[in-house]
């Protein structure tokens, strides 16, 4: 720990504020919502704990009925809205974190083969990559979504909802893993450690994964951590063309889709504080992920 205080990589963290501020937006948006249990006043999803007396209620305001007052206010069912956006986090967190880490390790693995075997199973995949880029990721993952949900059974779609976005977002982001991974794939197996594994009769998999694989991590680190921010957004879109989460286990998006229906109508806090939300975790991720990038790569600095 004291080696991690004295290195560079501390000294440029403590001298760049852009970079404090967004790391300790995240890392609290995270605790929020892991904690979201012992935060919230209420749970929004207990049917029990609802009252639809309470609907609408204006942020800090006192119900003309109940009298009861919310620090941001309730959507159209009464739920207090604050414990809604932490409970909405939690799902968006979930479904950003995996599908960036299946993007992730399915990227890495195609780039790292078709840097180190070449030839024609190289020409395939990055011509497969190059057709999905000339495509927003965003319809990638709906035509995924909706091809999978097709495939299922009526009587599991639901439960599988999330396992299904999870899917689809990932496999909609692995092409810019796959690339960097091949890129510096290329320039590690021409260096003179290769080329001694080789003659001390390493296989093809054991030199991938041992000898070139660690050194051509630091770039993915960075752009998982800028994909995170664009799974987030992905789900929320797709949430809010009703193609995500259900309705029943809303996250951010879901909840900007509920809020939209009120907007014009007076209840802008419903549409509102969600949406900042979910923008003070993206801007947050992004300026901290642009940060890293510049700390990692010498050539930037």
């Amino acid at each position: 720990m004291e080696r991690f205080f004295r290195s560079d990589f501390f000294y440029h963290f403590r001298h760049a504020p852009v970079a404090i501020v967004s790391f300790v937006t995240i890392i609290l948006i995270i605790l929020a919502a892991i904690f979201a249990n012992f935060i919230a006043p209420t749970n929004p999803f207990d049917p029990a704990s609802l009252n639809l007396m309470n609907g609408f209620t204006p942020p800090l305001e006192a119900n003309e009925f109940t009298g009861e007052r919310f620090l941001l206010g309730t959507d159209d069912q009464g739920r207090d809205l604050f414990s809604t956006i932490l409970y909405g986090l939690r799902i968006s967190l979930f479904v950003g974190l995996m599908a960036v880490l299946l993007a992730m390790v399915m990227g890495v693995l195609l780039g790292l083969i078709a840097g180190f075997l070449g030839g024609w199973i190289d020409s395939v995949i990055m011509r497969f990559a190059d057709i999905q880029m000339t495509f927003p990721s965003i319809l990638v993952a709906m035509l995924i979504y909706g091809v999978a949900r097709g495939i299922l059974p009526p009587e599991v779609r639901y439960e599988m909802s999330i396992v299904v976005l999870i899917i689809s977002i990932g496999l909609s982001e692995w092409v810019p893993f796959a690339r960097t991974v091949r890129g510096s794939t290329l320039v590690e197996k021409e260096k003179e450690y290769v080329t001694a594994a080789k003659m001390i009769g390493l296989t093809r998999q054991q030199i991938m994964l041992r000898h070139i694989l660690p050194n051509v991590l630091s770039p993915v680190l960075v752009i998982a951590t800028i994909t995170f921010a664009l799974a987030i957004i992905a789900e929320a879109t797709l949430s809010f063309l009703g193609v995500g989460v259900p309705s029943t286990k809303p996250s951010l998006g879901t909840l900007i889709r509920i809020g939209q229906d009120f907007l014009f109508s007076g209840e802008w806090w419903i549409l509102l504080f969600p949406a900042v939300t979910l923008l003070a975790l993206a801007l947050s991720i992004n300026l901290f992920g642009d940060w890293l990038r510049d700390i990692l790569n010498p050539k930037l600095k």
